[in-house]
């Protein structure tokens, strides 16, 4: 067996086990840090930016939102049912993370809100301009996965530091001593056995989103059936099961809720197509929510997981699709951007064509509805109340703004199934506000620490859609604040 010793140990190179290998190393500790991938980054490579308050490109901005009032607001969000004290050290510390990562070398394109919408859309009226968006490598407008830009300058940082970063090598074990974390167990590519030894041990494995049998005993969801949550490979829990193992306590483990379509990146354009304040309807063919709010996938997702079935569905008609062609899609952003209609066509087409289960097309409401799967009689009374309202221009039943209230009456007729989705898992083990583990009965154990989506459970029962960029924020900063205090407990 290889033996090796250190001052800090990390478990995953993601977002936040890189914020704290540098973090330590920047306080003077030695540092390896295990990867089971064969590459750096984990989840974060498909994002696109952190949260941060108080930085120098907020101020540039003027953007006046203060770590403080962040702080209340997420507070008050959450119904105070969260650790304020986890919470305001992350705020206060998010705005110089930002410029510590551009320190690195880290390019932001700016700050925003979540997404790009029109004013009127009401999702984001409340929102405040917190998502520091990354430039990707070589320019071009920010999407999806621009931020492995910041990972990759982030390794970079770690190697000059020194940080051993070795790849391919999943941690098997935390070992234990006389109630202490000590080290850990490893395996390489090659088989051969490591126990490494260190004053402190930082768990950042980043959940367990790619592992169907933990999401079913843990959140009750199905993987494939009721949730079709991104299963970033490799994200199976190890970590919160070794943490439990050595005594962590358990927290409340929940999915970062939202809505998409399954096998989603192979059917982009629909996605984003179908992401619009037409009309939206449960299986029952009745509306469930004002549609000039599906912008916040947070809501929809959490709407739409108390549905029947936990489906829904989005339908609009041939007029519809003529003015969005012409004039361009009702919400748009960064992710979905401006263009989505230009290429419906030949999308939907090919969708059609090769039987992609969750959208139909229809020349009537009745055949609409039984090819969806949608209660035939539900859905035309709906559609018939519906029309109406949008005729008088006012929506009785949820007070939808007016500027979508488009009626469903030009055939053919355009559906898509609207499913469940998740970023990926949230929490499971228990910290304080300095990130270190604690017992069941909030005890620490010593030298052992926890960050990221393995420990995340500030959010309450949904993702602080105001906030914009909290979960890669608070990977940034918890395995910030890790790194700094293992390092300087040594």
């Amino acid at each position: 067996m290889k033996k090796l010793e250190t001052d800090v140990i990390v478990v995953a190179a993601g977002l936040s086990g890189l914020a704290a290998s540098i973090a330590a190393a920047e306080n003077g500790a030695n540092v390896i840090t295990f990867e089971k991938s064969n590459t750096t980054g984990g989840a974060a490579n498909m994002g696109m930016g952190p949260l941060g308050v108080g930085s120098s490109i907020q101020k540039q901005q003027m953007v006046s939102l203060s770590p403080g009032e962040a702080f209340r607001k997420h507070m008050y969000f959450t119904h105070y049912g969260v650790n304020a004290r986890l919470v305001r050290d992350y705020y206060f510390k998010s705005g110089d993370t930002i410029d510590w990562l551009m320190d690195m070398g880290v390019e932001f394109v700016g700050v925003q809100r979540a997404f790009s919408a029109p004013e009127a859309t009401r999702p984001y009226s409340d929102g405040e301009f917190t998502w520091h968006v990354v430039k990707p490598e070589g320019g071009g407008p920010p999407g999806p996965r621009c931020a492995s830009t910041m990972t990759k300058k982030m390794t970079e940082r770690a190697i000059e530091l020194g940080v051993e970063i070795l790849l391919e090598t999943p941690v098997t074990k935390i070992i234990m001593e006389d109630g202490k974390a000590v080290g850990v167990f490893a395996k390489d590519k090659d088989g051969q056995e490591i126990e490494a030894r260190a004053k402190s041990i930082i768990l950042a494995t980043g959940g367990f989103g790619d592992n169907p049998e933990m999401i079913r005993e843990e959140t009750g969801y199905k993987f494939g059936e009721t949730i079709f949550n991104f299963a970033i490979p490799g994200m199976k829990g190890e970590g919160i099961k070794m943490a439990w193992e050595a005594g962590a306590g358990q927290t409340k483990c929940t999915m970062e809720l939202m809505y998409q379509l399954p096998d989603n990146m192979n059917h982009f354009i629909l996605d984003g197509v179908f992401r619009q304040p037409c009309l939206w309807v449960n299986r029952n063919g009745e509306r469930f929510m004002p549609e000039d709010q599906i912008g916040n996938t947070t809501f929809t997702g959490n709407a739409i997981s108390a549905q029947p079935g936990h489906v829904a569905f989005s339908i609009f008609d041939s007029r519809m699709l003529k003015r969005y062609k012409k004039h361009g899609a009702d919400i748009v952003s960064h992710v979905h951007p401006h263009d989505l209609f230009d290429h419906f066509d030949e999308q939907w087409e090919r969708d059609i064509a090769e039987g992609y289960e969750p959208i139909t097309q229809a020349d009537t409401i009745e055949e609409l509805a039984e090819k969806a799967g949608i209660d035939v009689q539900g859905l035309l009374d709906q559609v018939e109340e519906y029309n109406s309202m949008c005729e008088a221009g006012f929506d009785e039943i949820f007070e939808k703004d007016r500027a979508y209230m488009q009626p469903i009456a030009k055939g053919p007729f355009y559906c898509c199934r609207q499913n469940v989705g998740a970023y990926g898992s949230l929490g499971g083990i228990l910290i304080n506000h300095r990130t270190e583990v604690m017992t069941q009965d909030s005890k620490v154990i010593q030298g052992l620490y926890a960050v990221g989506t393995d420990a995340c459970n500030i959010y309450g029962d949904s993702y602080p859609f105001i906030l914009a960029g909290n979960t890669m924020g608070f990977c940034l900063n918890s395995g910030r604040i890790a790194g700094e205090n293992a390092a300087n407990s040594l």
